[in-house]
């Protein structure tokens, strides 16, 4: 069952700054303790090690018996729970000792205690904005817990947020660094914490939790570890888990809660109360759906879907259908290979869309080399003058990123592009590709026995006849022969062919045969009719009996074909069967069908 972690840092930004401002560099110990106030003690010469009051471990007074027991245990019961000695130190062994070597509390004087009590003692952050420039104005992109109280909210003009807040720090944002800052975290939980995780937008994360939970013990206690793990490191973040990355990007943004598991299944329960905007939606489709009184995403259910896409775009059924988990998203998504064109003069010609479809080429190969990919279907965009599109696509019947091969299966369907007033942008992506290594320079020299490859002849048929035109037979386990038949790639490899001989062609559906003459149960018919025309038979062979699928339906529960191999007097030689054993009546009505031709 597939889980998916939605990990949320609504504070990313302006945490970002905050760490880059702490100082790296702690202070010395000797300056650090000389900056704190030191403990008073009024008999330096009671002690071993003077801590300024208070009972401890080792004290001289404790041991030497100078006060009477009564009196110490009533000054022992007057210390705090944390102060008062262990068992161990009073003599008693009723309990397991603690550890000898305890970490010192916040106010001994550690470097490190000292530079957060200097932290804490400083005064108030001032409220802090970050802003991008968007055209020619300036908005606030993000906004610390402080901004947000004084009603200075993302999305805000910055001369706006200025006149209300005088003191207000403003910087810019740095999209690359958060991104970068995100990248890095993503890696870390690959690492440590699951298979797969990749940055979902500006402030979060996407974790593929299926089957890891279990090491952390359960969903549960890995997010809190997780929320523990970013509270060290300053952030504050909200975690959703479901069955769906819509759900939990959903929940984790409008959830409410800093920790959601929601089951698997109940996504659409949860998501009804939810605002549209959890949908991760195109701003021209909120706006649509705030035109039609669209507020929730249960107002989305009970919608048809033809007029939900006309209203609100195909792309807001594709993210509904997402988040209950009726159509699937990649936790970690997948860059698809595309190359662009932009013209400085609409072309139209056959010859100039030729070249620029040369040169889309010749700009992708290298990029699939890169990555070590190879084309098994790509689509070419022509963008219209008119804002128009024309589409063309191309498969492959075996992964290529041969630029002569690629190029010939766009020649063959480029009539289909229609120009208009003339193509201004042309666009290529590779919609299905797979993964394609070298060969060795030993495959490129001809050797004896070394089959011919067809890929690029299969290609071009494929290319004039259609996908569809183009394929070869394989064999299917059943014993009905129109069932055990199935239409396989060009190029796969067929096995499991049986023993006995089948016709080589095979009707789609069995034709009745008419004025048969036939002795039963056992023998081939001596004459017959089809498709209106006399048939005198020779000679036959048979029957090959075969009985039905009762196992798919009760009707073929006592089917029976008996089915003969026959030659007429033209030289034909047909395959033919009876319904019926011609001896019981429920195995069939004794009518005669012609169900092949050999060759």
């Amino acid at each position: 069952m597939t889980r998916v972690a939605s990990l949320y840092l609504p504070q990313l930004p302006i945490e970002r700054l905050r760490q880059i401002e702490r100082p790296t560099r702690q202070p010395e110990p000797s300056a650090a303790r000389a900056a704190l106030p030191q403990p008073i003690d009024d008999d330096p010469g009671a002690c071993s090690v003077p801590r300024g009051g208070g009972w401890r471990p080792g004290a001289r007074w404790a041991r030497d018996g100078a006060l009477e027991k009564a009196e110490l245990a009533e000054r022992i019961a007057r210390l705090p729970a944390h102060q008062q000695p262990p068992m161990r130190e009073m003599g008693r062994r009723s309990e397991a000792a603690e550890h000898p070597f305890k970490a010192m509390r916040p106010d001994e004087g550690s470097p490190g205690n000292v530079a957060l009590r200097m932290a804490a003692a400083r005064p108030a952050d001032r409220p802090t904005v970050l802003i991008e420039r968007i055209g020619q104005r300036e908005v606030i992109t993000s906004a610390c817990p402080l901004a947000k109280s004084l009603g200075l909210v993302p999305g805000m003009a910055a001369a706006h947020a200025r006149a209300l807040v005088g003191d207000l720090d403003v910087r810019d944002a740095q999209r690359d660094a958060d991104r970068a800052w995100l990248a890095r975290l993503a890696l870390h939980a690959v690492r440590h914490w699951t298979p797969g995780a990749s940055v979902s937008d500006d402030n979060g994360l996407w974790l593929d939790l299926t089957g890891t939970s279990h090491l952390f013990g359960g969903e549960e206690r890995f997010c809190r570890k997780l929320l523990r793990f970013l509270g060290r490191l300053g952030f504050n973040a909200n975690l959703a888990v479901s069955g769906t990355l819509g759900a939990s990007h959903a929940l984790a943004r409008y959830g409410g809660g800093r920790i959601t598991l929601l089951p698997s299944g109940r996504e659409a329960e949860r998501l009804a109360a939810l605002p549209i905007a959890a949908l991760r939606l195109e701003p021209s489709a909120l706006v649509a759906a705030a035109r039609f009184g669209l507020e929730r995403i249960g107002d989305l259910y009970t919608m048809p879907r033809g007029p939900l896409a006309r209203r609100l775009g195909l792309s807001t059924v594709t993210r509904l259908d997402q988040a209950l988990g009726r159509a699937p998203e990649p936790v970690v998504p997948f860059e698809v290979p595309e190359v662009t064109r932009r013209l400085l003069e609409p072309v139209g010609t056959a010859e100039s869309i030729a070249q620029v479809i040369a040169d889309l080429i010749e700009d992708l190969v290298p990029l699939l080399q890169q990555r070590g990919l190879g084309v098994r279907s790509a689509v070419l965009t022509a963008v219209r003058v008119d804002a128009q599109r024309q589409r063309i696509a191309i498969g492959a019947s075996r992964a290529t990123r041969d630029a002569r091969h690629l190029g010939r299966m766009f020649a063959l369907r480029m009539d289909r592009i229609d120009p208009g007033l003339g193509i201004e942008e042309m666009r290529l992506t590779v919609t299905q590709s797979e993964p394609l290594g070298a060969i060795s320079a030993a495959g490129l020299l001809a050797e004896e026995g070394r089959g011919v490859d067809l890929a690029p002849a299969i290609d071009q048929l494929a290319g004039r006849a259609g996908e569809a035109g183009v394929f070869r037979m394989a064999c299917e386990e059943s014993d009905v022969p129109e069932r055990a038949v199935r239409r396989i790639a060009a190029l796969a490899a067929p096995s499991g062919w049986p023993k006995w001989q089948r016709p080589v062609r095979m009707l789609s559906r069995p034709e009745r045969l008419t004025h048969v003459v036939a002795l039963l149960p056992d023998h081939a018919p001596r004459r017959f009719t089809w498709r209106g025309k006399p048939y005198q038979v020779v000679a036959g062979d048979g029957p090959e009996r075969i009985h039905g699928e009762w196992w798919r339906r009760d009707a073929e529960l006592w089917a029976v074909r008996d089915y003969f191999r026959v030659e007429v007097e033209g030289g034909e030689r047909f395959w033919l069967f009876r319904r019926g054993d011609g001896v019981e009546p429920e195995t069939g009505d004794l009518s005669w069908y012609l169900h092949g031709l050999f060759g």
